[in-house]
């Protein structure tokens, strides 16, 4: 059975950092481009980064040079450091991956809550 557990989520500072992670289970992960998203209330998930399987990575512009996602393949997990944290970061953050095999089923996300 395929499941995604994100983690690391939790109320930090404007300005503070926090990094989360993302394990696989039942599933070939080497294989997999890997994402991280998130979703505030009353708004859609929205894209933030992925990291291919040959390592390429991709950001979203309101993301990017903030966060950075990374790829541990014999961990079965992908991270996403986030640094310089805003109050419109605040969200549920979600990982997923696709490959030719298709995407698995969404996690339950780890809170991340941005706020003085």
């Amino acid at each position: 059975q395929v499941q995604l557990v994100e983690s690391g989520g939790g109320l930090v500072q404007p300005g503070g950092s926090l990094r989360l992670s993302c394990a696989a289970s039942g599933i070939i992960f080497s294989i997999y481009t890997w994402g991280w998203y998130r979703q505030a209330p009353g708004k859609q998930r929205e894209f933030l980064a992925l990291i291919s399987n040959g390592g390429i990575t991709n950001y979203a512009d309101s993301v990017k040079g903030r966060f950075t996602i990374s790829r541990d393949n014999a961990k079965s997990t992908v991270y996403l450091q986030m640094n310089s944290l805003k109050p419109e970061d605040t969200a549920v953050y979600y990982c997923n991956g696709k490959s030719t095999y298709g995407s698995p089923s969404w996690g339950q996300g780890t809170q991340v809550t941005v706020s003085s």
